[in-house]
């Protein structure tokens, strides 16, 4: 399959995207939090879970989802803290994770990411195939200190380990360990419950998604609490499920490449049906997942 293709796809699933939070009605999002651990939250809205450190210096959080949330997500901070957010920790580039950045910088917190997320917010981003552009991230937006392996964040008593994972989701995943407290946060590395996205177009990939999961895994024990980017709060045996669902779905379609079909053979041969039961509520559907993955592993080896 060529390169050509794998973009036609990642830009309907991001159009897809756009168009849903184009679309959605924030009116009607509730922000809510749920306690993690001792001054640790996580705040379900829409788009990717955050996570929110407090106390006596201020508020870090974790992502900050669309920009129309913002002033919901100060809502939902202010009812655990009077103080504000003195820094935003990006997990990734997508909109549905650093949409309220513009407004939160803007405030004075300090914005920090990995070295591709800063890159790819600040330049334009253009998909031929649909004539679709979207324009660099204004100044307050952007991360303003940034990283290329790992940074270290001590703050109000906790040790924050912020961490590169390298093209999983995308080229520019962090995750965040509260080392005292036991509690990670994966970012986009962790859908639980559902099929993940894996933008191939941003610099991921499945065995990257693979590689992060086990890695994690490597890091955590039995009471580690987690916080994905999408789903329910999770443990490490929700992880470790997510992946080996991953492992028999790259498994299963690199065997059908390898046997010389096509994509559309290889959605007819429904690679994931003994999965869906399980995993194939979410946003991306089946057939998605089995061409995404197909690209994702068709592409030249570079």
């Amino acid at each position: 399959m060529t390169v050509r293709g794998w973009t036609g796809l990642v830009a309907m699933l991001l159009l897809a995207l756009s168009a849903q939070a184009q679309q959605q009605d924030f009116s009607k999002v509730v922000v809510t939090s749920q306690q993690v651990a001792d001054g640790i939250y996580m705040l379900t809205g829409s788009g990717g879970n955050i996570g929110a450190l407090v106390g006596d210096d201020g508020i870090v959080i974790i992502d900050d989802q669309y920009a129309p949330l913002s002033p919901k997500i100060h809502e939902a901070l202010a009812k655990l803290s009077p103080k504000p957010v003195k820094f935003v920790i990006n997990t990734h580039h997508h909109f549905d994770h650093t949409g309220g950045n513009e407004i939160f910088g803007h405030e004075g917190a300090v914005i920090v990411a990995q070295d591709n997320v800063r890159r790819r917010m600040s330049e334009k981003q253009v998909i031929e195939m649909f004539k679709a552009e979207t324009p660099p991230a204004p100044k307050e937006a952007l991360p303003v200190v940034t990283f290329t392996e790992d940074v270290g964040l001590h703050f109000d008593g906790e040790d924050l380990h912020v961490f590169h994972v390298p093209n999983a989701h995308t080229d520019g995943d962090a995750l965040i360990m509260f080392t005292k407290a036991n509690v990670l946060h994966t970012g986009d590395i962790l859908f639980n419950g559902f099929y993940p996205f894996i933008d191939v177009g941003g610099g991921g990939s499945i065995n990257g998604m693979i590689a992060a999961a086990d890695r994690v895994l490597g890091m955590v024990n039995e009471n580690t609490k987690i916080i994905p980017g999408h789903g329910p709060l999770a443990t490490p045996k929700d992880l470790r499920a997510f992946r080996d669902m991953l492992i028999t779905l790259r498994d299963r379609v690199a065997k059908l490449i390898k046997d010389g079909k096509s994509a559309d053979e290889a959605v007819a041969a429904q690679p994931t049906k003994d999965l869906d039961e399980t995993w194939g509520k979410g946003f991306l559907k089946p057939e998605q997942v089995v061409r995404m993955v197909y690209l994702d592993l068709s592409r030249p080896v570079k």
